[in-house]
């Protein structure tokens, strides 16, 4: 018993490290959008222009999460960790000394590329530390530090960058990213490659179509939450007539839901992986649907937004099920992942202001998610319908087997 409990708390330490890392990035990726108007003002840019800086760091990570796992194949995964940190910390305090517009996008580029192979790599070695029936709570516990960003970290980083400078949010994040090196280097295991990884094993994730039904998954039915999230702000404002401080608090309440999310939905995703899927889908689309029904008032508004924020866990289920599907190409299909989310990250804020410039109002990214999330479930439904089709051959290829054998 006492053996068991050490062993517990050991992986609870390499999980708060994993999620350190996870506070980071999650603190630099949303804060960056809070201080936009910051930095343009000191780059001496418009915030149109200023948008390109966002662009440019999730640019990084659709380029680095590939890039990154392939290259990294043949190392351990905690000296991985450390260097796409150290990265990643060099990428932000470049950021925070940046003395241009076109320099700040260079240098925000360089701080996404890590970004997602960080995640796919913390994922694998999350999962290592569990039981098979444990896998995705565990990896829901790493991406709480990603979830418990947008409540403390982002909050911090923007009253930072508005007290003493928009440089020291940067900066900030450059600083949790040496945070998480020391402590990755202090708590999570040494964990050799494979004998036979090798990039060439790991671009075989690429032959699977699972790895790109599950991709498309995230990609589509994902988007519907970035609509809503990115033009809530807004609809706080003009819709609900919320005042500044009220609006604050119904973002850390999206912030809360995914944490909650995160914290709850992974216990039935070990049970069943696609099952959990397609189910938060139909919640994502019910939710977002009665978004535009209860901007007019403030606490329908911030209930929806509660449970829209739940449906977040749906990264930390597919997270899981590309493991499943990749075989033994594990670091690039989990990389993959937050290649897929930056992709929703740009569709879904994409049509939702096709929607608002079409002159549909605020509320309508909350169709436009709606639709997005029911698009996504098509998707999971062409999934479960090939992996039957392929359960169905194998069965049938293994009785012939059989017979064969029998015949003989």
């Amino acid at each position: 018993m006492h053996q068991h409990e050490a062993a517990q708390n050991k992986t609870a330490w390499v999980l708060l490290a994993l999620a350190v890392g996870g506070f980071a990035i999650g603190t630099t990726e949303f804060a960056t959008m809070s201080v936009l108007p910051l930095f343009a003002q000191g780059l001496g840019i418009s915030a149109p222009v200023a948008g390109h800086v966002i662009s440019a760091y999730a640019l990084g990570v659709v380029v680095g999460a590939p890039a990154l796992a392939v290259l990294g194949a043949r190392l351990d995964r905690r000296d991985l960790l450390i260097g796409l940190m150290a990265l990643f910390a060099a990428g932000n305090t470049l950021s925070a000394v940046a003395p241009s517009y076109h320099w700040m996008l260079v240098f925000r580029f360089i701080s996404g590329l890590p970004h997602g192979a960080y995640f796919g790599v913390a994922a694998l070695v999350a999962t290592s530390l569990v039981p098979e029936n444990r896998r995705t709570v565990a990896v829901g516990r790493m991406f709480l530090g990603l979830t418990v960003a947008t409540i403390v970290g982002v909050p911090f980083a923007n009253w930072l960058g508005h007290a003493v400078g928009w440089r020291w949010s940067f900066g900030f994040a450059a600083a949790m990213g040496v945070v998480t090196m020391t402590c990755v280097r202090l708590w999570a295991p040494s964990t050799p490659a494979a004998a036979d990884a090798s990039p060439l094993r790991e671009l075989g994730a690429l032959r699977r179509s699972q790895v790109w039904y599950t991709l498309g998954i995230g990609a589509i039915g994902f988007g519907g939450l970035f609509a809503v999230y990115t033009y809530l702000a807004n609809v706080l404002a003009s819709v609900t007539h919320a005042q500044v401080g009220t609006a604050s608090l119904v973002l850390s309440v999206f912030g809360i839901g995914m944490t909650l999310g995160n914290i709850v939905v992974p216990m039935f995703a070990d049970r069943s992986v696609m099952r959990t899927a397609g189910l938060l889908l139909v919640w994502s689309a019910l939710t977002l649907l009665v978004f535009p029904l209860a901007a007019s008032n403030i606490w329908a508004i911030a209930a929806d937004v509660f449970l829209i924020g739940v449906g977040g866990a749906l990264g930390t289920v597919l997270q899981t099920r590309l493991m499943d599907v990749a075989e033994d190409a594990q670091s690039l299909a989990a990389s993959l992942n937050h290649s897929a989310f930056n992709t929703a990250n740009a569709l879904g804020p994409f049509l939702g202001g096709l929607a608002i410039a079409g002159g549909f109002g605020w509320t309508s990214p909350g169709w436009v998610g709606a639709l997005l999330a029911l698009a996504g479930l098509g998707v999971w439904a062409a999934a479960c319908l090939s992996q039957r089709s392929a359960d169905r051959k194998a069965a049938q290829l293994v009785g012939r087997a059989c017979l064969e054998t029998q015949g003989r």
